[in-house]
């Protein structure tokens, strides 16, 4: 069923009808801009727009007028948005997506229209194996691929052990098995809590240490991820079992998990000191445009999502109906990435290297996010070789 799923996208984009193209160029951006994790889909949309300050508010000489939705992180109001901008505002791409959730339901609606849809965050397993799609680009990862350089790291350091937590959700489950996927010890449990609205983990805190494991690792993106760091501490735990993590830390999180955050590695296609000169400009120019706050991954995807868009743009002079054209430049990944050069897979998710990265103290004593090595270098995610797309 799924397969055919992807074959009706791929029939489509061959035999379609081209679309009139206007006089704008519109993208429709769907994310989080109300409740707790809306500052993710704040950071989002600030460096999108950072990034078309930088394209001159123009792609292929004509203006760009975005549109953004609030998908209030529910499955079936991202799905109503997503119909919103394919149906009504007919956009020419749609960009965006933090949960896989939303994503997933999102995703008929848009292969089923031949809109192009850029998702600068999430990546169910799903849509980089039997449900990816001509029409679908990622500017992130799929969601194992960051925990499976974690479990890496881990063996690295020569960890036995591991107690697993995170969010009953699609991502969550992808996280968990991307850490079992590379991890060569043993898995001493494994706790799924209710997402999103569990901000008590004491429970799980006690499983984990009564498992008498050597490690924990846990993937708990925003709100979650301060409130899981606080109790960590709180319960003395940081002192006796090593944490390690994905999503946890970030810019956005760390000024609120401050010190309980210094000492617990994560793993990042991203990070904010990566050398390359677009990265640096990047950086430099989102603080002078938001003063007080730093850019994430998250906004470092939505960055290249609104580069990628603007490359497939260029190629065809502005004339978005030439969809078989824009698809070929889009597989070319010729833009200037802001972690540097990557290939796509066969199923347009990144071929690309996964940095640790670690908490230090700057030289007027903030905290921030540095690299500390390369985990993996050209990573592909496992699922590649269940896509259609050969």
């Amino acid at each position: 069923m799924r397969t055919a799923f992807w074959l009706a996208g791929a029939t489509a984009l061959a035999l379609a009808n081209p679309a009139l193209a206007g006089d704008t160029i519109k993208i429709g951006f769907v994310s989080t801009f109300s409740g707790p994790t809306a500052v993710i889909g704040n950071d989002m949309r600030n460096s999108f727009e950072l990034a078309l300050d930088h394209l001159g508010r123009k792609m292929g000489g004509k203006p760009v007028e975005v549109i953004y939705e609030d998908d209030q992180q529910k499955p079936d109001v991202g799905k109503q948005k997503t119909e919103k901008l394919v149906q009504s505002d007919k956009v020419d791409f749609i960009a965006g997506y933090i949960w896989s959730n939303v994503l997933l339901a999102s995703l008929k609606t848009a292969v089923d229209s031949q809109t192009f849809l850029i998702s600068a965050n999430a990546g169910p397993s799903q849509l980089a194996g039997e449900l990816c799609s001509p029409y679908v680009f990622s500017t992130s990862w799929q969601n194992d691929q960051t925990p499976a350089a974690m479990g890496l790291y881990m063996n690295q350091r020569g960890v036995k052990s591991v107690f697993l937590i995170g969010p009953n959700y699609a991502a969550g489950k992808d996280m968990l098995a991307g850490v079992k996927s590379t991890f060569k010890g043993a898995v001493l449990g494994e706790e799924y809590t209710v997402w999103p609205s569990q901000l008590d983990f004491s429970a799980e805190l006690t499983k984990a240490r009564n498992s008498k494991a050597e490690s924990i690792f846990v993937f708990y993106p925003g709100a979650a991820g301060v409130q899981f760091l606080n109790q960590y501490v709180q319960a003395g735990i940081k002192e006796q079992i090593p944490l390690y993590t994905a999503f946890t830390i970030d810019e956005l999180s760390l000024p609120l998990q401050k010190d309980n955050a210094v000492g617990v590695p994560g793993a990042q296609e991203w990070v904010n000191d990566l050398p390359n000169e677009q990265n640096k400009k990047f950086v430099e120019d989102y603080r002078k445009k938001y003063p007080g706050l730093r850019p994430t991954y998250y906004g470092a995807q939505a960055y290249d999502a609104a580069q990628l868009i603007n490359s497939a743009v260029v190629a065809v002079k502005g004339d978005t109906s030439k969809k078989d054209a824009m698809k070929a430049e889009m597989e070319k990944a010729d833009f200037k990435s802001l972690r540097g050069p990557f290939k796509y897979g066969n199923n347009h998710i990144p071929v690309q290297n996964f940095y640790l990265q670690n908490v230090m103290k700057d030289a007027d004593g903030t905290l921030s996010l540095k690299t500390i090595a390369t985990i993996v270098k050209d990573d592909q995610d496992r699922f590649h070789d269940k896509c259609p797309m050969k």
